[in-house]
């Protein structure tokens, strides 16, 4: 048993996906050329499916930081391929028919993370700083103050003409308070009250406002929920004081959350006060941005050097499955755990979560290659909320049948017993107070013959515990001490060791006389009902159960 690991027998990962490295760096799947080819089409499919569905029937089908997320696996894996990334996210358009090309590109950001904000920063001056508002981005353009034209975002070269719709948002004036001609980029979001994005960060904002861009009738109710903020205009004044306060003077709201950026009011402290903070939309970062920016002639699709993104920690992270661990407790509860390549949430690198029971496994199916998402439940319990996407090529996987496992098996090592035995030891040292003595511990042992049974360790030597893998003279001298001490441990603790239902431990007598009790006997013990007292009836009366007891009696246990 290879550096003294023990491979558990009901551990199933015979798909584990090693990781290879391209000469770019990036990180790709250790499959055979044509499967990841055949894995990054259907990959590429599904997306279309959710480009389909948001863009066009205005129905989103997968949380927005899942989608983005996806897309940037896709492009991964097919730079792994040898091949330049094909998909555009937003894009929907592809022939100039009912689309409008931009007046001036919509740019993409690049993403930042505290590192590359600092070398941002560092070199420029007349910085300002804006939410990053989620939600559905126009480009409006505006003549001697009339709306003229609206343009959705769709590849930031060309977008659907979103005009007539533009005009029956309340949010979007048809008319400027002053007569001139400007060209406006922004984003239509979804009206909120308070919304603290650390709290509620799948909001669905973006696709509601999708999709109500997307229907051919609207309610008004509906039109009044979207909002605007704008958060650019290309043609306007080259200083950013001017140009807030002759946006707040043609109404727009822009001043209120774009700030200059200084010692004292830095990015990371308004990137924390609206992450944390009440704001009437939903954000996904904050995006830095120079005053100062080349003329809008010379702008084009791809992402300005002099503006980044710098996005919210990932609450929600997409998460390849390694493999499928069945692992079997002391109780004999089979719970299946998913094993992960790493991902990090809240500054916690995850790497396995568990299922909590066959059944959900069996609904969700999950097999090594999937792509899942992966949430923290009250910002502690890693927890797989869905399956974003099913690898083509299912791996076959066999679970330990449940109906072999229960209260009352794997007491000794036998084929099939690995996991619980071992849950048995592990519960049974808490229970007996044993002082640094956990999974680990009892893993070596069990690896190395010395304890094939719940009881061997009553009677181990320390020249046989230092075979163990591990341990030396001054463990197994510790290890020898901790096995006397729990010797010691009072009668009812002794009972929960073993594994006794609840109940035996209010009622006072030795073991004799609590392995004569009848079922009748327990059940007028208070708290205990015919389910229980059935169980302590079999505990009390099974045959292994019995020689341990005998065991513990040999060996002068009090209560034995």
């Amino acid at each position: 048993m290879q550096g003294g690991r023990w491979i558990l027998k009901a551990v199933w990962l015979g798909g584990l996906l090693a990781v290879a490295l391209t000469a770019q760096g990036e990180e790709c799947p250790d499959w055979p050329a044509e499967r990841l080819a055949q894995e990054s089409q259907a990959l590429a499919e599904q997306v279309q499916r959710w480009d389909t569905a948001y863009h066009d029937e205005g129905v989103t089908l997968i949380d927005d930081a899942l989608y983005d997320q996806t897309v940037e696996r896709l492009a991964s894996w097919q730079r792994c391929l040898g091949a330049e990334p094909d998909h555009r996210p937003l894009t929907r358009v592809t022939s100039s028919s009912g689309t409008l090309a931009h007046p001036a590109a919509q740019r993409g950001l690049n993403k930042t993370d505290d590192e590359g904000v600092r070398r941002f920063t560092s070199r420029r001056e007349d910085l300002w700083i804006q939410p990053k508002v989620d939600g559905v981005a126009i480009t409006l353009r505006y003549a001697d103050g009339e709306l003229v034209e609206a343009v959705s975002r769709g590849d930031g070269e060309r977008g659907q003409d979103w005009t007539t719709r533009a005009r029956q948002l309340p949010a979007i004036p048809n008319t400027l308070p002053e007569p001139i001609s400007a060209l406006l980029q922004g984003e239509l979001y979804w009206r909120m009250e308070a919304h603290i994005q650390s709290r509620s960060p799948a909001s669905g904002a973006r696709g509601a406002v999708a999709g109500a861009m997307a229907q051919s009738s609207p309610e008004a109710a509906t039109l009044e929920r979207i909002g605007l903020f704008i958060w650019g205009w290309p043609d306007g004044p080259t200083d950013m004081d001017s140009r807030l306060a002759q946006l707040s003077a043609l109404g727009f709201d822009t001043a209120d959350y774009t700030h200059r950026l200084d010692d004292h009011h830095n990015a990371a402290y308004w990137r924390d006060k609206w992450f944390n903070g009440p704001l009437p939309f939903a954000t996904d970062g904050v995006v830095l941005k120079q005053a100062e920016r080349p003329g809008v002639r010379r702008w084009s699709s791809s992402p300005p050097e002099w503006a980044v993104a710098w996005k919210y920690p990932a609450q929600q992270a997409l998460a390849e499955v390694r493999g499928i661990e069945f692992r079997v407790g002391r109780t004999g509860r089979v719970t299946p755990l998913v094993w992960l390549n790493p991902v990090v949430l809240e500054g916690r690198r995850i790497s396995r979560v568990s299922l909590g029971s066959l059944e959900r496994w069996e609904s969700l199916d999950v097999r090594p290659g999937d792509q899942v998402a992966i949430t923290l439940a009250g910002l502690t319990i890693p927890q797989l909320s869905e399956v974003v996407w099913h690898t083509q090529e299912r791996s076959p996987l066999s679970p330990p049948p449940p109906q072999r496992y229960h209260l009352l098996s794997c007491f000794e090592l036998t084929p099939g017993c690995e996991s619980q035995l071992l849950a048995r030891l592990s519960y049974l040292g808490e229970q007996l107070g044993m002082q640094g003595i956990g999974e680990g511990t009892w893993q070596a042992l069990v690896e190395a013959g010395v304890v094939t049974q719940l009881l061997d360790w009553l009677d181990v030597e320390p020249r046989q515990l230092r075979e163990a893998y591990g341990i030396g003279e001054a463990t197994a001298a510790s290890l020898t001490e901790q096995f006397q001490v729990a010797r010691s441990q009072p009668f009812p603790a002794w009972l929960r060791a073993l594994g006794a239902p609840p109940g035996s431990e209010v009622v006072r007598g030795d073991w004799y006389e609590l392995a004569s009790y009848q079922r009748e006997q327990w059940q007028a013990v208070p708290g205990v009902g015919p389910v229980r007292a059935e169980a302590l009836v079999a505990f009390f009366s099974h045959p292994q159960v019995q020689r341990m007891a005998a065991q513990l009696n040999q060996a002068g246990v009090a209560g034995f």
